[in-house]
C-alpha cells in the first residue's frame, strides 16, 4: 500500500504550469490576485510582509511592559525579630534575575519565531514531511542573533566605554546550552536517525530546556558540584538606570505603596524599560505589632482595589487616545516642515496597528498576566498571517522558502531581540542581560522553538501512522547548522579576546569597536550566502 503523504511540491503550493510557465494560483484575500502580474504581486506580498513586522514591533512594546509587571511582582514575607520578639514584614521579588532572563525575556523575545514555527507545525499537521519555514527561521533568527546584534551593541557605549560581563559563570553556562543545542540538532538529522524526527528525539529537545533553567540557576546560586567556580563581579546596586521620565503619584494611604501612573505625549513615550526587571527594588520593611498587621494589610488592600478601579479605566481609555494621536508634542517642536511629515506619515502607518493593540488591558491589571496573554494572542496572530505571506511569495517567485526565511523572516521576527539587547547595552552599566539576551534567545529557538513543533507533528505521526517526522532538505539543514557553528566560534573567540586585550566584550576604542562590528557582519553574509546557496542546491 502507497502513502499518500509525499514532500511538498509545486502542485501543494499553488502552482500550474502553463505553456512551460508556472503560475502561482495561491492567494491571500480573494482569487481575482492571480491575475495580476507576478512583479506586482510580489511587490504586494512584500510589502506585507513590511507591514506586518511594524505591527509586530508594535505589539512586542506592550508584551515588554506586561512582562515587566510580571517580573517585578514582589510578595510579603512576615519574619520574627529574634531581639525585640515582634514581626517584620519584608517585600521581596518572586522572580529570580536569571531565571527571568532565560524563560520572560528570551522567551518574550523570540515568541515571534515560536508562533512562526508552531504555526507552520499545526498546519503541516498529517503530513509525514515537516515544513521547512520553522526551522529556517528559527536557524537564521540565531544567525541574526549571534552577529548582527553583536555588532550593533558593541558600537552603543561611548567611545572609551567598557561593558563587560559580571557573571561569567551564568554566561558561560547560557553559552554551552547554546551551542550544545545546534550540536544536539546535528546529531538528531544526520549521527542516530539521519533525515528524520523520531517522538523521543523531540521530547528530549524540548526537556533540554529545563536542564538549562535549572542548571543556570544552580550556577547563578552557586550550587556545589553542579557550579563553576568563579566568582560573580560586583553588580550596581541599580542594575539599570532608568531614562527620564515624567511621573504623576497617586497617593494611598501608605506611601511607599503608591501607584505611579507614568504620563507622555504618545504610548511610546510611556514605554517601560524590559531590562527594569533588574532594577534592584528596595526592600519595605515594617515593624508591626501584635494584631495590626492583619487590620493594617486589610486598609492596604481596600485601598489598593479603590485606587486601581480609579485609574485602571482611564489608562486604558487613555490607550486608544494615544493611539489615533498622530502628532505629538515632540513633532510640533521640529523646524523642518519635511521631517515633520515624515513622522506624521510614519504614525499614520502605525495608527492602524496601534488601535488595534489599545484593546490589549493595562499591564496594571492582575500584575500584567492580562496583558501578557492578549499580547501573545495577537503576535500569534501576525505570525500566522506572516506565513502565509511568505509561502505566497516563494510560490509566484519561486524562490526556495528557506532562503527567505534565512534572510527576510530571521530579521523581521528579530526584531525585538536588537531592541532588548541595544537598550541592555545603552542602559546597563555590565554586558549581562545585552549578550545573555542574545545566548538565551538561540537555546529558545531550538529546545522550545523547534522542539514543540516537532513534538507536535512526530506525536501525531506515531498516533496515526506509527511513522516518524520526516525532514525535507535534511541535508541543506545540516549543512547551515555547521556554517552556522563554525562562524559562531569565530564571534565567541573575538568576544573573549576582546575581554582578555580590552576587559571587556562591549565598547573601547571606537576604531576597534567598529572593526569588531563589520568582523561580525561579515561572518553573518558567510552563513547568509553559504546556506542559501545549499538549501538552492547551487553548492
Amino acid at each position: 500500500m502507497t502513502s499518500v503523504h509525499k514532500p511538498p511540491s509545486n502542485s501543494t503550493l499553488g502552482v500550474s504550469s502553463t505553456l512551460g510557465h508556472e503560475v502561482c494560483e495561491s492567494y491571500l484575500l480573494f482569487p481575482g490576485e492571480t491575475a495580476l502580474g507576478e512583479a506586482f504581486r510580489t511587490f504586494l506580498y512584500c510589502l506585507g510582509l513590511a507591514y506586518c513586522f511594524i505591527g509586530l514591533s508594535a505589539i512586542t512594546a506592550r508584551f515588554f511592559r506586561s512582562m515587566a509587571n510580571v517580573v517585578k511582582q514582589t510578595r510579603e514575607v512576615v519574619e520574627i525579630d529574634p531581639h525585640t520578639n515582634s514581626m517584620v514584614v519584608r517585600r521581596e521579588k518572586v522572580w529570580n534575575y536569571t531565571i527571568a532572563d532565560i524563560t520572560l525575556l528570551a522567551f518574550g523575545t523570540s515568541f515571534p519565531q515560536i508562533s512562526l514555527a508552531t504555526i507552520d507545525a499545526l498546519r503541516n499537521l498529517g503530513d509525514l514531511y515537516a515544513g521547512g519555514l520553522g526551522p529556517g527561521t528559527l536557524v537564521g533568527s540565531a544567525a541574526f542573533d549571534l552577529f548582527p546584534i553583536h555588532a550593533v551593541c558593541v558600537l552603543v557605549p561611548k567611545a572609551g566605554e567598557l561593558k563587560k560581563i559580571s557573571d561569567l559563570g551564568v554566561w558561560i553556562v547560557e553559552l554551552f546550552w547554546s551551542f550544545w543545542a545546534y550540536f544536539w540538532l546535528y546529531i538528531i538529522l544526520k549521527v542516530w536517525t539521519p533525515d528524520i524526527v523520531t517522538l523521543w528525539e523531540a521530547l528530549l529537545t524540548v526537556l533540554q530546556f529545563g536542564l538549562l533553567v535549572v542548571h543556570a540557576y544552580a550556577q547563578d546560586k552557586r550550587w556545589p558540584y553542579v557550579s563553576l567556580p568563579l566568582a560573580r563581579g560586583e553588580r550596581p546596586e541599580d542594575w539599570v538606570p532608568g531614562e527620564g521620565a515624567a511621573y504623576k503619584h497617586v497617593d494611598s494611604v501608605d506611601d511607599e505603596h503608591s501607584e505611579i501612573i507614568q504620563i507622555g505625549e504618545n504610548d511610546e513615550r510611556r514605554i517601560v524599560d524590559i531590562f527594569s526587571i533588574h532594577s534592584r527594588s528596595e526592600t519595605v520593611y515594617h515593624n508591626v505589632q501584635g494584631s495590626d498587621l492583619a487590620d493594617s494589610s486589610n486598609e492596604l488592600l481596600q485601598s489598593e482595589i479603590k485606587l486601581e478601579e480609579f485609574h485602571v479605566l482611564s489608562l486604558w481609555k487613555q490607550q486608544f487616545v494615544d493611539a489615533l494621536m498622530l502628532e505629538s508634542a515632540e513633532t510640533k517642536k521640529l523646524n523642518s516642515i519635511c521631517v515633520q511629515a515624515l513622522r506624521i506619515l510614519w504614525q499614520s502607518l502605525l495608527a492602524p496597528w496601534r488601535l488595534m493593540f489599545a484593546l490589549v488591558p493595562p499591564c496594571q491589571i492582575a500584575n500584567g498576566w492580562v496583558a501578557f496573554i492578549c499580547s501573545l494572542i495577537f503576535i500569534s496572530g501576525i505570525a500566522y498571517v506572516v506565513t502565509q505571506l511568505t509561502d505566497l511569495i516563494s510560490c509566484v517567485t519561486g524562490i526556495n522558502a528557506y532562503v527567505i526565511a534565512f534572510t527576510a523572516l530571521a530579521s523581521g521576527t528579530s526584531w525585538p531581540d536588537l531592541v532588548a539587547s541595544k537598550i541592555a547595552a545603552e542602559r546597563q552599566t555590565t554586558a549581562d542581560s545585552a549578550i545573555a539576551n542574545i545566548t538565551c534567545s538561540n537555546s529558545v529557538n531550538i529546545y522550545f522553538g523547534i522542539g514543540v513543533p516537532w513534538l507536535i507533528d512526530t506525536a501525531y505521526n506515531f498516533i496515526v501512522y506509527r511513522e516518524p517526522l520526516r525532514i525535507q532538505n535534511a541535508a541543506g539543514l545540516s549543512f547551515c547548522l555547521l556554517v552556522f557553528f563554525s562562524t559562531s566560534v569565530g564571534c565567541i573567540s573575538v568576544l573573549v579576546l576582546r575581554r582578555l586585550t580590552l576587559g571587556a566584550e562591549l565598547g573601547g576604542p571606537k576604531p576597534w569597536a567598529w572593526l569588531t562590528s563589520i568582523y561580525f557582519m561579515l561572518l553573518w553574509l558567510i552563513f547568509v550566502v553559504l546556506s542559501s546557496l545549499k538549501v538552492s542546491g547551487i553548492i
